[in-house]
């Protein structure tokens, strides 16, 4: 069995979509039991969070616009998919009153003049649901049977809207009992990405490209054989070809790599996406749909034989870095403690941690729109420490990007980090802080934005990873 999942890009217009079928009927002679995961049609789920929050506002009219427009990419679609005039008519009833669900509760959200989160995620999963049946209906139009689901009757979570936890367990059993006896007949399932429900069945989302996730999610539960996320990428490459034009695709990688890039700034998958296949071991591929030819990148336990000492060089922008400093903070226990406690409540994700060995400043890196309420929380849970003259300052520094190097060679290899930090001096990059976990496997550091792309450039060329 296989799941294939794919993106907004994969299924963003009738073009698109009969692409998505190609593939699913090439897949299907090598093995007939198929299932598929979509996500949106890309630029749907942005259209929809934004009306949401315009809703809010009290901006009615771009509410409207965006129902009519959603309705009109859709029905455009449709149009060129289904040829069943009887088919269609049903379809298009379909779309109308999901999306007039989406503008009554935008009129609720109106009304109250605030978001509630899980009105957030009720109206965020809409555009699954539309693009799930749209591609379900046109696979049938083709001679090819499939039924759409909604994964919310599927994929039990927790109720932390925005990016929900999902019950592997609870929805194994659900997967199984739902989606084995339609696959035993031949029909292909068409399932929502994204999005989950609750126990009480309140619907919640996995987080912006959870889609990924979904389709790890499924695969662990079925079984599969493979996973393969199908993008508009080639697959994890040994840098973005954006800044580096000579990068090339990772034929293999393993698990760990895999999450490092993902994580540190490769956008080809959901760093999640993951967690449910390595229990069991499931293969996951990387592949373009729009280039369904090329090999991609397998993901598994082994890395693959590789010619350089690293994979891949990474960046994330669009962070800032928190330090809370201060010549009485050595050797006096808990103000890491309270730092972390007092991030956690917040919610705000820590991409990276550092601290100096003389104890007298730690530093985190965390996005950009979340710098400014964490140190102000910072501030207040390390009151006591301020008093005491502890801390001297809890100071943010915008405009900067972390750049990963990932890769197993790394491990008990002497001398790469002196080769990488002297690429990057001799690119005119300066290094502001500098972590490395005892794995081996990722070197991170901080520079400023502007100098990130050089830097990326300069390891990419040290290492030799074009070649």
């Amino acid at each position: 069995m296989k799941v294939l999942k794919f993106g907004g890009t994969s299924v963003g217009d009738a073009a698109r979509i009969n692409q998505l079928i190609d593939i699913v009927a090439s897949e299907r002679e090598r093995d007939p039991k198929i299932v598929v995961v979509v996500s949106a049609m890309s630029g749907v789920t942005n259209l929809l969070l934004g009306a949401a929050h315009a809703a809010a506002n009290g901006r009615h009219s771009e509410v409207e616009a965006a129902h009519n427009a959603l309705l009109a990419k859709h029905r455009t679609a449709l149009s060129d998919l289904v040829e069943n005039d009887l088919v269609r008519e049903t379809l298009d009833g379909e779309l109308i009153r999901l999306l007039d669900r989406f503008a009554k509760l935008c009129e609720g959200i109106s009304l109250l003049g605030e978001l509630p989160p899980r009105a957030l995620d009720f109206i965020a999963g809409t555009g699954e649901r539309l693009s799930s049946r749209l591609v379900a209906a046109a696979m049938r139009n083709r001679g090819i049977e499939a039924e759409a689901f909604d994964a919310d009757k599927l994929v039990v979570t927790d109720d932390n809207f925005g990016e929900a936890t999902p019950d592997l367990a609870a929805t194994t059993v659900n997967a199984r009992a739902t989606l084995l006896p339609v696959i035993e007949k031949g029909i292909i399932p068409v399932i929502t990405g994204f999005i989950g429900a609750t126990e009480a069945g309140i619907p919640t989302t996995l987080g912006r490209g959870g889609s990924d996730f979904s389709g790890g999610i499924f695969g662990a539960a079925l079984e599969a054989d493979e996973v393969v996320i199908w993008t508009d990428a080639d697959g994890f490459m040994t840098a973005d070809p954006r800044l580096v034009p000579d990068a090339r695709t990772l034929g293999q990688i393993s698990y760990s790599e895999a999450a490092e890039l993902a994580y540190y700034g490769a956008k080809v998958l959901h760093p999640k996406t993951l967690v449910p296949l390595i229990p069991k071991q499931i293969p996951l591929y990387v592949k373009n749909s729009f280039k369904p030819e090329l090999p991609g990148t397998r993901v598994t336990t082994k890395s693959g034989a590789w010619n350089a000492d690293i994979k891949s060089v990474t960046s994330i922008k669009n962070v800032a870095l928190v330090t809370v400093s201060g010549s009485g903070m050595m050797g006096l226990p808990g103000i890491a403690a309270k730092t972390f406690v007092a991030v956690a409540a917040l919610g705000v994700n820590v991409l990276m941690i550092s601290q100096s060995s003389s104890e007298n400043n730690l530093c985190l890196m965390v996005g950009s729109d979340e710098a400014e309420k964490t140190r102000a929380a910072l501030t207040k849970a390390l009151e006591v420490e301020f008093h005491h003259q502890c801390i001297d300052t809890i100071g943010v520094r915008d405009r900067v990007a972390i750049i990963a190097a990932v890769g197993e060679a790394m491990r008990g290899c002497p001398g790469i980090a002196a080769r990488l930090f002297t690429a990057v001096a001799e690119c005119g990059a300066n290094v502001v802080a500098i972590a490395q976990g005892s794995s081996e496997l990722n070197i991170s550091f901080v520079v400023d934005e502007d100098d990130a792309g050089k830097a990326v450039a300069a390891i990419h060329s040290r290492f030799e990873l074009g070649k």
